[in-house]
């Protein structure tokens, strides 16, 4: 007994060791060699720039027969008479008549092109909700320190603020020693696929590499991270799949006064239910396991020792995430009823049923991969599953964090935000960005507006805004990156 007590003991002491050895060599990788980056004038006619684009309906429908594209006219017009220089030294290639591609060519032509995106159609304004505005949604307005609109997060800001950057290092001068494209979407919101999936097509077949690419994504999260109470800068790394599959029974119909033991409601319903009680695993391997990398090093003793042991903690670091939305969704593929239809009247049995239910996918799976699961889990043979018309996609590899091309946008935010944690991470939505990864090894996802829990829900939301001094602050972060993409 005293031999395995010795031996007991010996063991949790090389624990203990190896698991403050291993805390203690979870450096920092935040970057402290870095120069605060220069002050670029913003004036005022740049703000009002931005909200003359608010003004701009360029809203997109899946049905794009509901598309003004008169707006998307108007839109181009604007860009061209408010960037004058940008269109007389750069070359503009307009694809399926609204994506926007421009070419700034660079001094080494040794070196890869890089490639800064967005996209300037916007969601719709839901009906009805308009009195819930404090300023009307389109009107552009500027008040208290606040641009208001549909758009001035998601995503004309950005787009906006890379014509203003461009500009500004025009009027200076400046010539890039790397050619860099700017390619801006027109249909974003509703799929891409006229905008962002032909642009990448047609870069594509002129078998151009790119250095890295840029597209909207994360943001400067000003109120932190559990752990941390620095704002974090999050760079998405990757991006999640979509599919949503139909879940479909049928039955006799009849008079519910007459009911079988289970109706087609209650096939289809046990289905989903099985489904939502069986969740796909959860995983740290999927982009997760860089950003622990990277805020890890910064929380306090206790909380750095378990993420720099995760091979040992890895169980409670998925039981603690999975406890909120967010947190559940980084770590696997989510399933999520959205819609349900079943008969036409209270007292007649309903002959068809049907569920829509979307997956997004975690990195490492695919739409393949999860409908075999679907199908193993509900394991029912009268519940058939198929694909909803919808944009399926699978999940975006995973981009490098260690790459050269990381370490210049993670230096550029350093430089104009100091104060900030930068971090990788797994984006749960779904950008432009999806399309360009077979033109890089490196894509990336950041747009460079800090924001909190609160500001969050006004994207694709009610009462949209953005503060000007953060539009000011984006404008530089832009100019920055131009000049250290170099």
């Amino acid at each position: 007994m005293k031999r395995f007590l010795r031996l007991l003991l010996i063991a949790l002491v090389l624990l203990a060791v190896i698991l403050l050895v291993n805390t203690f060599r979870f450096k920092s990788k935040q970057l402290t060699d870095v120069q605060t980056a220069p002050a670029v004038p913003v004036n005022d006619s740049a703000i009002n720039r931005l909200a003359e684009a608010i003004r701009i309906r360029t809203v997109s429908f899946t049905d794009y027969a509901l598309t003004d594209t008169t707006q998307f006219d108007q839109f181009v017009q604007f860009l061209k008479r408010s960037f004058p220089l940008t269109h007389a030294q750069l070359k503009l290639e307009t694809i399926n008549q609204y994506g926007l591609l421009y070419e700034w060519k660079g001094q080494n032509t040794s070196l890869k092109p890089a490639l800064l995106m967005g996209h300037y159609d916007v969601v719709p304004v839901i009906q009805g909700t308009q009195r819930m505005w404090k300023r009307p949604p389109f009107a552009g307005l500027i008040e208290n320190g606040a641009i208001y609109g549909r758009g001035t997060l998601d995503d004309k800001s950005a787009v906006l603020g890379l014509f203003e950057a461009v500009e500004g290092l025009l009027k200076a001068g400046f010539r890039p020693q790397r050619t860099l494209y700017l390619s801006f979407g027109q249909d974003e919101e509703a799929s891409g696929r006229r905008g962002a999936a032909s642009i990448a097509r047609t870069l594509k077949a002129r078998k151009i590499s790119l250095e890295y690419i840029l597209d909207e994504g994360g943001i400067i999260k000003t109120d932190g991270v559990p752990g941390i109470k620095k704002p974090v800068a999050l760079i998405g790394i990757t991006e999640k799949g979509f599919v949503s599959l139909n879940l479909s029974a049928r039955s006799n119909g009849g008079h519910s006064s007459m009911p079988p033991p289970q109706t087609s409601i209650g096939l289809v319903a046990s289905a989903v239910s099985k489904l939502e009680a069986n969740p796909f695993p959860a995983r740290l391997d999927a982009g997760a396991n860089f950003m622990f990398d990277y805020i890890g090093p910064e929380m306090p003793f206790g909380q750095r020792l378990v993420f720099a042991n995760r091979w040992l903690f890895g169980s409670l670091v998925k039981k603690i995430m999975s406890g909120t939305n967010s947190g559940n969704a980084v770590l696997r593929t989510t399933t999520a009823p959205t819609i349900f239809s079943a008969g036409v009247k209270d007292n007649v049995l309903p002959i068809d049923a049907t569920a829509t239910v979307n997956f997004r996918i975690l990195p490492g799976e695919s739409v393949q991969s999860v409908i075999e699961r679907v199908k193993e889990v509900i394991d029912d043979e009268r519940v058939q599953v198929s694909q909803f018309k919808s944009l399926d996609s699978n999940p975006a590899p995973i981009s490098d964090p260690t790459a050269p091309a990381f370490e210049v946008i993670h230096r550029t935010i350093r430089s104009v935000f100091p104060a900030v944690v930068v971090a990788p991470y797994l984006m749960v939505g779904g950008t432009d960005a999806r399309y360009y990864t077979d033109l890089s090894p490196n894509v990336y996802r950041f747009t460079p507006y800090p924001m909190n829990d609160e500001s969050l829900k006004t994207i694709h939301g009610t009462n949209e805004r953005l503060m000007v001094a953060d539009y000011r602050q984006m404008i530089r972060f832009y100019t920055t990156l131009i000049r250290n993409s170099q």
